[in-house]
């Protein structure tokens, strides 16, 4: 189940906010200019699908994404216990960054937390299977898909050098773990 919950940056023990309806959630981002919504496809690919076949799934809506963001491709993204250097790789998916582009991901399965660090709030996101979310440029976020990650997403862009992140050296992150079952 999807979930939003929202801290004061300077208390991780204190939640101002909890929801877990999607609506809810998108209208809670929508003042901050990210966008959280929910895809469903007549077919959903099986998680060890060729990618081919993931982004033909989700074609018409990566088409109307993609028209409205100006964003030019997308491709797919797996994460799991086979991924290689898995551990380094959560390491700095969890310190805080931004990018000079959108993030935008589409979880075809599993699930994952986009931790957002907004005006003085942090904004931890548990996207799940269905969920699409688009983490403006600039905005410091981190991410985690757990200790155990078993993620298939779309990732959706316009220039992948967009994507390099900009550490902002803050170790906020290890103050307020994502919450990854």
């Amino acid at each position: 189940m999807s979930r939003l919950t929202v801290y004061r940056d300077d208390a991780p023990d204190t939640i101002l906010l909890d929801v877990t309806t999607p609506g809810e959630i998108a209208e809670t981002l929508r003042p901050h200019n990210i966008r959280f919504d929910r895809w469903s496809a007549p077919v959903t690919p099986a998680p060890d699908a060729p990618a081919e076949e993931v982004l033909k799934a989700y074609r018409p809506y990566l088409d109307t994404l993609m028209g409205e963001t100006g964003a030019g491709s997308a491709d797919v993204v797996r994460i799991n216990a086979s991924t290689p250097n898995l551990a380094e790789i959560r390491k700095k998916f969890l310190s805080e960054h931004t990018h000079s582009e959108d993030e935008v991901r589409f979880f075809v399965h599993g699930q994952g937390a986009f931790v957002l660090h907004i005006r003085g709030r942090v904004y931890s996101v548990l996207c799940t299977q269905g969920d699409l979310i688009s983490v403006p440029a600039g905005i410091p976020h981190w991410f985690d898909a757990g200790q155990n990650p078993d993620v298939v997403a779309l990732r959706v862009f316009t220039d992948t050098t967009g994507w390099i992140a900009q550490y902002t050296g803050d170790d906020i992150a290890n103050r307020f773990p994502a919450e990854v079952p």
